[in-house]
């Protein structure tokens, strides 16, 4: 919101010191003060009067046209965004600067004063006749809308264990070995399952983006459709883990161990909490076989603009996951054993 203020003590006569203060000053990133020598700039860095201190040394510009390198020297309390800036732009400066200075003593005869010629091309550098415009296209998600979908996600792979305690309930009560004894395929039963609380994950789904968009005036940064499509596609993942699930389960009380087990540790690995460019290699490559990570890129990718001929692929992931998950549930899912406490 202000400029930084940059404390600076210019021991050189010539015009490569001159230029440095204009290019930095030029910027409007910092508000230049002047000290008289070393010593008076050492201690204002140290009663923190400036963010960093900048000493050129003596015979600066007559050492550049020598061919030498002179160090201009930084000081900082502590490392800070300002100081780190600071030291890069002083360091791009004094190339260029090092470069002209290399052109001027190759190009130099008896004739010519390298100094007035340095200076004069210092003056002309400092006009800026060449410069560029930054266009943003905006091709970027909204920013925290990774945060917000993963915090999505979790709340509907809530689902799963309520779908799993409804699919506990019918074992134990024998209501699934009444339903096996019809003349209906196992895959039916499943699907019965899957669908049920499937079209109750819709209806949630429907109400999180109402009350997001109309009520907390929340713009997701792409269209609403795509939104519900993605959170649909990881819905039907999401119940056929439920069947799964339910399939393995055998004691009741197991139950509030998905949270530990399945939900919280996919969530974390999908990226729904951090992004994964922050994990390790290797797991980022497990990623690749959570259904959150997909459902995440798919918006990102949505968000940025993308057209189905990218999005195709976390979609197409995305139901060969329901898919395989729905079949090993169907064939896992048996009234054969009732369970522990039935």
């Amino acid at each position: 919101e202000r400029p930084a203020t940059i404390l600076y003590s210019n021991m050189d006569d010539g015009a490569a010191g001159k230029h440095l203060l204009t290019e930095l000053e030029n910027t409007g990133d910092y508000k230049l003060v002047e000290k008289t020598d070393e010593a008076n700039l050492r201690e204002s860095i140290i009663d923190q009067n400036g963010e960093a201190g900048v000493l050129i040394p003596q015979n600066f510009t007559s050492a550049l046209l020598a061919g030498e390198e002179p160090q201009i020297s930084v000081y900082e309390l502590k490392a800070t965004e300002t100081s780190i800036m600071v030291k890069m732009k002083i360091s791009v400066i004094a190339d260029e600067m090092r470069n002209t200075a290399g052109l001027i003593g190759a190009a130099r005869t008896e004739a010519t004063d390298s100094d007035s010629q340095f200076a004069a091309v210092m003056q002309r550098a400092e006009q800026h006749s060449v410069g560029s415009i930054r266009t943003d296209y905006d091709l970027y998600p909204k920013e925290g809308l990774s945060i917000v979908t993963g915090f999505t996600l979790m709340f509907l792979m809530g689902l799963v264990t309520s779908s799993v305690s409804l699919i506990m309930d019918d074992r134990r009560e024998r209501t699934m070995k009444r339903m096996f004894s019809a003349p209906v395929r196992s895959y039916e039963i499943a699907l019965g399952n899957f669908l049920g609380s499937f079209i109750v994950g819709l209806i949630q789904i429907v109400v999180v983006l109402a009350l997001g968009r109309y009520v907390l005036q929340f713009d997701f940064g792409l269209p609403l459709y795509l939104y519900f499509l993605v959170l649909a596609a990881f819905m039907l993942v999401s119940m056929g883990l439920a069947s799964t699930v339910a399939g393995l389960i055998r004691n009741p009380n197991n139950t509030g161990m998905l949270n530990s087990l399945i939900l919280t540790p996919t969530c974390m690995l999908g990226g729904c909490f951090w992004p994964l460019s922050i994990m390790p290699d290797y797991m980022q490559k497990a990623a690749n076989f959570v259904p959150q990570k997909w459902a995440i890129q798919a918006i990102d990718i949505a968000a940025t603009g993308g057209g189905w001929n990218e999005l195709w692929l976390p979609f197409a992931i995305l139901g060969l996951m329901a898919a395989v998950l729905l079949a090993i549930g169907s064939a896992i899912l048996r009234p054969s054993e009732a369970g522990i406490n039935a």
